[in-house]
């Protein structure tokens, strides 16, 4: 009953941001075109119902450093965001992990990262099997690069389309569990989004005795 009503909570902000994007004199840069649902599961969950059938996860910082947020614990206001996506390279001699060389480039061609951003990485290479065929990874993402994302661009998530194991990189997870930061493993239908200019909305059972639970992810894109 928690989930539903915590759901139903996001389906309203939505309703009310949509609203508020058809205001007169609204900006045109402002308005969303429509919203990508990128959580994944054999029978996607509607606004209205249960996320726990979802293969998507989010790790809160508990599930990284216990006494930290839980997933229930963390503030509402972390969880509506700007949403950036940067893609792996294919390359067979790259490292399957964004370097600090990537973020300076896809900066270049698309424009400063926005503060308090969820930074998704996507990995075409995964694109053709489902999260149950996924093995469990690391974080896409270098120690060094993401230490930046948080920070100097106060990045506030990471999402990614693997299941996430942190047992190689320690560091790394106490360096998102000390800023308060988490990660959205197994989300779906990131070929859909756009690089930037779209919002995410990550919407967790409200359970404050677990730092690992089924999401719901939403995507309002331009």
């Amino acid at each position: 009953m928690q989930i539903r009503s915590f759901i139903i909570a996001y389906a309203l902000v939505l309703a009310i941001l949509l609203f508020a994007d058809r205001r007169p004199g609204s900006a045109q840069q402002d308005r969303y075109s429509h919203v990508v649902d990128l959580t994944e599961g054999q029978n996607p969950p509607t606004l209205q119902t249960s996320a726990a059938g979802s293969r998507t996860h989010i790790i809160a910082p508990d599930s990284l450093i216990p006494g930290t947020w839980t997933a229930g614990q963390i503030p509402p206001e972390r969880l509506i965001a700007p949403l950036v996506v940067m893609d792996l390279s294919v390359a067979p001699e790259s490292s399957q992990q964004i370097s600090l060389d990537d973020i300076a480039a896809w900066e270049s061609h698309h424009g400063m990262i926005p503060q308090g951003a969820v930074v998704a990485i996507r990995d075409k290479a995964s694109e053709t099997r489902s999260a149950s065929d996924r093995p469990n990874t690391q974080l896409p993402i270098a120690g060094d690069a993401a230490q930046f994302l948080i920070d100097a661009r106060y990045a506030i998530g990471f999402a990614v389309e693997t299941p996430v194991n942190f047992a190689s990189d320690r560091a790394l997870a106490r360096q998102i569990a000390l800023h308060g930061s988490y990660v959205v493993e197994g989300a779906a239908h990131f070929t859909s989004l756009p690089p930037t200019g779209s919002l995410v909305i990550v919407a967790p059972a409200k359970n404050r005795k677990s730092g690992e639970v089924p999401v719901r992810v939403l995507a309002m894109v331009h």
